[in-house]
């Protein structure tokens, strides 16, 4: 079986991911269309061992179209995604546009996976927030074991998450630190080279911004509504890969030897935990691995059941475009793409 899949956004940091992953993971596409805005029209982007150049989406013909991957931003997902699906091809969508509404699936394929049940509504399926993602990934066998009832996060997120620019300040900011330039700001709110900034997204009336918001909701749209999430939610001057300092406390006992057993067996996770140096896994090791590792477990002596993670992953990989391509495995191994689907919906 062969598939038609456009990629929107695609000279963005994900979408540039997204086709990587594509052709990495051989996804059994016979064409794949690069879309961007007409300031990207002809930009020649890397597909495996292609090149493709970028079209306009708004010439795109969508006909004929199984499946598109979105990663343009809330405001092209809000007026481009309903116009697609509409016309037939599901939608994968990277923005926070369509996550927390109630038709729409928000999956992560090792988590909810049967949630994709419900992509016939819409024709449109939301991809979790980067920080949420990797943490249910590691979240999801130890609730299934223990039944998780609170979950305390502080994030520590690299730059890449907010785009080329962020990256692109950190880069220009660092230097001009060591060569004695004036150190200037103009996508991030504070000084990012050689700091911490407490803020992502937008402040919410309650002192939450809206990247801790996002946690909060999502794992439990995700996961399971009972569970109370609070998060810190920090930018670090780290150019790509997302840490998380997890710390969970359990319904049901849960040892930290039963914890490593169990992520070790778990789908999407990598347990690297050895009590010495270097024992651990920090963002420089996690840039371009499919895995979520989980380090650093250890037992919480400050609540009944209570364990504390580290969980690093990749953003722009397992944070965005590799779920998305999963999300699309899922799809066709489910028979809602392609042949099959066809095939079902002639009854």
């Amino acid at each position: 079986m062969s598939l038609k899949v456009a990629v929107i956004g695609a000279t963005g940091n994900v979408g540039r991911e997204m086709l990587s992953i594509l052709a990495e993971r051989e996804f059994p596409a016979s064409e794949v269309t690069a879309l961007a805005s007409s300031r990207s029209l002809g930009r020649e982007l890397s597909y495996g061992d292609r090149t493709l150049k970028c079209k306009v989406l708004d010439h795109y013909d969508f006909a004929g179209t199984d499946i598109v991957l979105m990663s343009a931003g809330g405001a092209v997902a809000g007026e481009w995604a309903p116009r697609i699906a509409a016309q037939g091809p599901i939608v994968i969508d990277n923005s926070s546009k369509f996550r927390m509404e109630p038709d729409v699936p928000l999956i992560v394929p090792e988590v909810n996976a049967d949630a994709v049940v419900g992509v016939k509504k819409r024709n449109i399926i939301a991809n979790p927030n980067c920080s949420t993602a990797q943490m249910v990934v590691a979240l999801k066998p130890l609730h299934d074991r223990a039944r998780i009832k609170r979950v305390v996060v502080a994030t520590y997120q690299s730059v890449s998450g907010a785009g080329h620019e962020a990256m692109d300040e950190l880069w220009t900011q660092t230097r001009a630190i060591f060569v004695t330039d004036p150190v200037e700001r103009h996508k991030f709110t504070k000084q990012i080279a050689f700091n911490v900034i407490p803020h992502i997204d937008v402040f919410m009336r309650d002192g939450d911004t809206k990247e801790e918001w996002k946690m909060k909701v999502e794992t439990q749209k995700i996961l399971d509504p009972k569970i109370e999430v609070t998060a810190t939610c920090v930018r670090v001057p780290v150019f790509v890969g997302h840490s998380e300092a997890v710390n969970v406390e359990f319904h049901d006992p849960i040892t930290d030897d039963e914890a490593r057993d169990i992520l070790r067996e778990a789908p999407g996770c990598l347990v690297i935990d050895k009590r010495e140096d270097e024992g651990y896994v920090t963002p420089v090791e996690c840039v371009g691995d499919f895995a979520t590792f989980v380090s650093r477990i250890r037992v919480d002596p400050t609540v009944e059941h209570g364990l504390n993670l580290w969980v690093v992953s990749d953003n722009l990989r397992k944070g965005a475009a590799l779920n998305a391509v999963q999300i699309a495995e899922l799809l066709l191994n489910r028979g809602l793409v392609g042949g099959r689907a066809l095939r079902a919906g002639a009854h």
